[in-house]
């Protein structure tokens, strides 16, 4: 990443650090090595999403080649994903495919946008409790879906509902088809074995084209991607301009955000991911770009929404990948495969495929994380369990809304637990280092502390106000301790400005303590200094004193409303 200018594809600037014959030929034995990976998932990705599995193959070509050519980072890898198998289904099931073609451009100009808006950095504040609480759920909803094709199920219209989906799953138990629901194991099988023997091995690929063999030389009666798909297109399709609509549009716009937020979320972790594989740092915003032209590519072509693959960056690095062009080969291969392999990948059984997507939730369900999420605390374990139940049984848009919302209501409610009044007769300060008493204080009559912990923000502003009129009675004097509070808002300068009015009615003296730079422009330009009485002060000794003295002074208490502002 050039620092100096953010904005410059991760390409570029590995051509022009000097690009040779050996980087090229690590590169081209990379690509070559997850395009084999890659085929495999990017057809079976299609299937769950209920598109055809040449749809999938585009995707990792078109959106493959842009994120490479593009993008920010050195070393993704990008394509159809499982993140967005549940929001596409949803699309074409409610919209059609056209529907969701306008969607993928959509949120590709939504990427765009938010990464020459420097929006990337804003991916990292989505609390970890909400991102696993929906990718498990998603997990869970993508392995729901294939059990008809494991099992070898004949019956139709299986309901989307998660819970009505596997009710009807047992309703039609006695319809199993043997010979797939053994192709489905045997596929899983080599799978599991295969990973257990070398990461270097394609276990995905290994097992369709075992599958294949093993259901084509015996016979055997299984449905398969040429049964259920027949006369797939060869090559790239044509460039498709989609229906569009000033009602489709509007209607389509959560679904949009919902996208561009996956393809956000997923294509920044696994870019950081892979610069702590390989120690080069990506550019997040120029990452954001990349991911946004990939997606207006892909679905301009009848592609899927895309986005960058950790498990196939990864094999990208160990594979020998160095710079983009691997993932710019990989994209080539599988555009080679495409217009040489469409008949032979016909005889791929649909079981097999199950079994793949088997697989991928098992990997993106992140279960040691959830489990120990569970353990951490109550407010962690709500969020987590919330957001998980409301993807699995709800929508996933819903779930990240509210697993965010609810997390943010949380983290206010803790936040608000920071403030405190201290009225006490004694207040003790502590060096920071070790823990000790190093001064203090006596808190005379007449005067009360009230000391804010923490932002003052529109979560926990109204707390303040609460805490004051709790007291008793006004004291002559209020300091309020502003030495821990780093930021103000408008509703925490709201919240200011009513203590400050009741101070003013209630004639008590206020004083503001090491109150910081930002929270005081705030209270400036509010203009509170200039309609009420009171006082700026360094810390809490200089305050303290300052109370002191005018405690002690009859003008000041037979009329201290009137005293000059000390600014």
């Amino acid at each position: 990443m050039d620092p100096k200018n953010p904005f410059v594809p991760a390409l570029f600037t590995c051509f022009k650090e000097g690009y040779n014959f050996k980087t090229l030929r690590s590169d081209f034995i990379a690509g070559l090595t997850v395009a084999i990976v890659a085929l495999p998932l990017a057809m079976a990705m299609a299937v769950a999403s209920g598109a055809s599995p040449d749809k999938g193959l585009v995707t990792a070509v078109v959106a493959g080649f842009f994120i490479s050519f593009l993008g920010g980072s050195r070393v993704q890898i990008g394509g159809p994903t499982g993140a967005f198998v549940v929001v596409i289904f949803n699309v074409i099931a409610e919209h059609g495919f056209s529907g969701l073609i306008l969607s993928s451009i959509m949120a590709g100009i939504i990427l765009i946008i938010s990464g020459y808006m420097k929006l990337g950095k804003l991916i990292k504040y989505i609390p970890y409790p909400v991102i696993t609480g929906f990718t498990t759920g998603i997990a869970l909803t993508i392995a729901s879906t294939q059990v008809k094709d494991f099992l070898g199920l004949t019956y139709e219209n299986v309901p989307a509902e998660f819970l009505a989906k596997w009710l009807s799953y047992f309703e039609h138990l006695h319809e199993i088809t043997p010979e797939a629901l053994a192709i489905g194991l045997g596929s899983l099988l080599i799978i599991i074995i295969s990973k257990k023997i070398s990461a270097k091995i394609p276990a995905y690929l290994v097992a369709v084209v075992a599958a294949s063999l093993v259901a084509t030389l015996a016979g055997l009666n299984v449905e398969t991607i040429g049964t259920r798909f027949p006369n797939l297109p060869t090559g790239l399709p044509p460039l498709i301009v989609p229906e569009i609509s000033y009602e489709l549009i509007q209607d389509l716009i959560p679904t949009s955000f919902t996208i561009a937020f996956l393809a956000g979320i997923e294509a920044l972790l696994s870019a950081v991911v892979a610069d702590s594989m390989t120690g080069h740092k990506h550019s997040l915003n120029q990452e954001l770009v990349g991911q946004g032209v990939a997606n207006i590519a892909s679905g301009l072509f009848g592609g899927l929404p895309a986005t960058g693959a950790i498990a196939r960056t990864a094999t990208n690095i160990k594979s020998g990948g160095k710079t983009p062009m691997s993932g710019i080969f990989h994209a080539l291969v599988l555009l080679v495969f495409m217009y040489t392999l469409m008949e032979i990948l016909a005889f791929i059984p649909m079981s097999a495929l199950a079994a793949v997507l088997f697989m991928v939730a098992f990997g993106m369900s992140d279960l040691k994380h959830f489990t120990q999420i569970l353990k951490i605390s109550a407010s962690d374990r709500t969020i987590l369990l919330f957001t998980f139940a409301l993807t699995v049984l709800v929508d996933l848009t819903v779930a990240i809304a509210v697993g965010v919302t609810f997390a943010s209501l949380l983290f206010m409610r803790h936040m608000s637990k920071s403030l405190e009044i201290r009225p006490h007769s004694l207040i003790s300060e502590y060096d920071h280092q070790d823990g000790d008493i190093t001064e203090s204080y006596e808190i005379p009559d007449g005067l009360a502390v009230l000391q804010i912990n923490g932002p003052l923000f529109f979560g926990v502003a109204s707390e303040l106000c609460e805490k004051l009129k709790s007291m008793d009675e006004m004291p002559t004097i209020l300091i309020l301790r502003m030495r821990f509070m780093p930021y103000l808002d408008a509703s925490g300068e709201a919240a200011l400005e009513e203590i400050a009015d009741v101070c003013e009615k209630e004639k008590t003296f206020l004083i503001f303590s090491g109150i910081r730079s930002q929270p005081r422009s705030i209270l400036e330009r509010a203009k509170i200094p200039k309609r009420v009485d009171c006082a700026f002060t360094l810390d809490f000794k200089q305050a303290l004193e300052m109370a002191i003295e005018l405690l002690h002074t009859k003008d000041f208490l037979a009329q201290h409303h009137e005293v000059v502002h000390h600014k």
